[in-house]
């Protein structure tokens, strides 16, 4: 039986692919990590490769064509690890503004009874490190309104950090999974959700980057912003 495994997507991580990698190796859980890598131009696939004679057996790589999306690397992860017959499938990004070490908090949620555990900024504040403020409005913002809208009761409705147990993934229909960025956070939450699935959330502090540079668009804003509403009309009228 494997115990989890630990789904980095990354485009163009090569400043911290190689540290992110051994940070999660040198917990005490025995993870594994897959990367999902949209063709990156820096070598950061190369580099995950390299790091592969170093753990043969735990790092793996899938590697797709072009950047296609946040949402869509994920599901990519999710089916692998699903085949592949992993229990505790995570979430987490390559840069660091995940702590590594908080894995094992999210793990332990899981084995104490949540179907899905949560890093969550805001369960008890406002836990956020080196964002403008800004950026911290817009964040916490969003999962006031998706909780307005939604109903779920969730703190950190957009949080990237976050451990499935297999039958959440196994209930939700992947296929059906529609949107790549922050809506893709929320549209998995809220499936799990309304599956009657037990939602946990741990509190973690969230560090920005500080090498690489971020993915976030206007696109990304607008998909999350008329998501949340296309979910919960799809929702009321039986269509998700």
């Amino acid at each position: 039986m494997n115990t989890g495994v630990v789904i980095i997507p990354t485009y163009n991580e090569i400043e911290n692919v190689e540290a992110i990698v051994h940070a999660v190796f040198s917990l005490t859980t025995p993870f594994h990590v897959l990367i999902v890598d949209d063709n990156s131009p820096d070598g950061t696939a190369s580099k995950v490769e390299e790091l592969q004679e170093q753990f043969p057996n735990r790092l793996h790589i899938e590697k797709r064509a072009k950047k296609a999306g946040l949402g869509t690397a994920y599901v990519h992860g999710f089916k692998w690890a699903l085949e592949k017959g992993f229990d505790y499938i995570f979430e987490m990004d390559a840069d660091f503004s995940h702590n590594p070490k908080d894995l094992e908090r999210l793990y332990e949620a899981c084995l104490n009874g949540a179907d899905l555990s949560i890093g969550s900024r805001y369960v008890t504040g406002v836990n956020v490190v080196n964002w403008p403020l800004n950026r911290v409005l817009m964040s916490y913002f969003a999962s006031v309104y998706v909780d307005f809208i939604m109903g779920m009761r969730i703190h950190d409705a957009t949080a990237g950090f976050v451990c499935y147990k297999r039958n959440v993934l196994e209930t939700i229909n992947l296929d059906k999974i529609s949107f790549i960025g922050y809506a893709f956070q929320i549209e998995m939450k809220y499936r799990a959700f309304i599956n009657n699935f037990k939602i946990v959330e741990v509190p973690i502090i969230f560090t920005d980057r500080t090498k690489g540079h971020s993915k976030m668009s206007n696109a990304i804003i607008k998909e999350a912003i008329f998501g949340v509403i296309s979910l919960r009309i799809r929702k009321l009228f039986n269509r998700l």
